[in-house]
């Protein structure tokens, strides 16, 4: 029989984490890259804040929202989602910059790389929800039991203060390696030069090609490279994106049977679509741009709703409360202020391109309204009540 061996137990087995041979995991790569993405996560910040109060106004801003220039919020929002997907790669591109730096050890060794740390777990943490969260909401897609719109508004604050508390910590490090003749910057090995301005141009690549192919859903005139976006201009009925639909909203021919406009006020009324198509019809080309960066400009046709408001024996400036056939939804029941109502592009549309509304663009009657959210605009209206 052949003879049994005992071999020795070798060394313990102990994890360590990965390291890099590369040699731009330094300060002065992670400042560069962090100055881009510093820029794009400001500008995504400030345009998400404006499309939060655009969307849900608090009370004494709901009447004071302007309808001019009848394009803002298509640029804005346009703006928050191509920063917010150029945020991706640089992102990346930091943490690959900064990765060897996370696990030093010992963990804390001051309190100021105490604040240092929890600023950066802070940040990264926050940066990566923010940025997943927002590039699935472009898609409409929600895999989480929490409501998208306070949580990504109340995360978006919880970063800007991990990030400014970051830039306070940072900045003896940040001034040193801003720029390539700051004093006190350590002399590199020459030649790291051509391999720092690689690695620069494939990132500003990186940007580039993610935001040429998503920016033409709401930039038009590069429509013909928006390979990405999750929705394209010229793609939809009558020549027009449709982000929920009428079987989405269990809006069927059933609910259309004698429909009828209701408009309550001091001198309620009502109207069948035949007595509103009756009424002078005004044509107006407004932009609709939805949340999720989406934006194209369209030919409308309708009834004023200053002149549907001054029937009803309404003041001027009065808001307005408008009814929904939808059977579910957040956005069912809309409110304007009068900046709004009063304003002539405001239209209760009955035509688009020239063309009846389809139902999935909210067949008989919609809203139409100057500088305003798509979810703001509704549809399938049924009913108009002065408030």
């Amino acid at each position: 029989m052949e003879d049994m061996r005992i071999r020795r137990a070798g060394p313990p087995l102990t994890l360590r984490p990965p390291r890099f041979a590369g040699r731009l995991h330094d300060p002065r790569t992670a400042t560069a890259i962090g100055r881009w993405l510093g820029a794009a996560i400001a500008l995504c910040f400030v345009t998400g804040v404006l499309s939060h109060y655009v969307q849900r106004p608090p009370d004494w801003l709901a009447g004071a929202l302007p309808g001019r220039p009848v394009w803002g919020y298509r640029v804005t929002q346009g703006l928050h989602v191509a920063s917010g997907i150029a945020a991706i790669p640089l992102l990346l591109a930091k943490l690959w910059a900064v990765y060897p730096r996370l696990f030093v050890w010992p963990a804390l060794r001051s309190v100021r790389h105490a604040l240092e740390r929890i600023s950066v777990a802070v940040l990264v943490a926050a940066s990566v929800f923010q940025l997943g969260t927002g590039l699935l909401n472009t898609a409409q897609w929600y895999p989480w039991p929490f409501s998208f719109i306070p949580v990504h508004f109340a995360v978006a604050w919880l970063l800007l203060g991990a990030l400014v508390l970051h830039i306070a910590v940072k900045y003896p490090e940040i001034k040193a390696h801003w720029s390539r003749r700051s004093p006190g910057t350590l002399e590199l090995p020459a030649e790291e030069g051509p391999d720092r301005r690689s690695l620069l141009a494939g990132v500003a690549a990186a940007v580039g090609a993610v935001t040429l192919t998503t920016v033409g859903q709401s930039l038009t005139p590069l429509r013909w490279f928006d390979l990405l976006a999750p929705r394209h201009p010229d793609h939809g009925e009558q020549g027009l994106p449709v982000n929920r639909t009428a079987a989405a909203a269990g809006v069927g021919p059933t609910a259309l049977d004698g429909w009828r406009l209701t408009v309550t006020g001091p001198r309620s009324y009502s109207l069948t679509l035949d007595q509103l198509a009756a009424l002078p019809q005004h044509t107006v080309t407004l932009p609709i741009a939805c949340v999720e960066g989406w934006s194209k400009s369209a030919r409308w046709t309708g009834v004023r709703v200053r002149d549907l408001l001054e029937r009803a024996g309404a003041p001027p400036g009065a808001a307005l409360r408008v009814v929904s056939l939808e059977r579910r939804g957040a956005y069912r029941v809309m409110e304007m202020g009068g900046g709004y109502t009063d304003d002539p592009l405001t239209l209760l549309a009955l035509r688009l391109n020239g063309e009846v509304l389809s139902l999935d663009h909210g067949y008989p009657a919609r809203v139409i309204a100057p500088n305003r959210p798509g979810v703001w605009q509704t549809k399938w209206v049924s009913g108009m009540e002065v408030v």
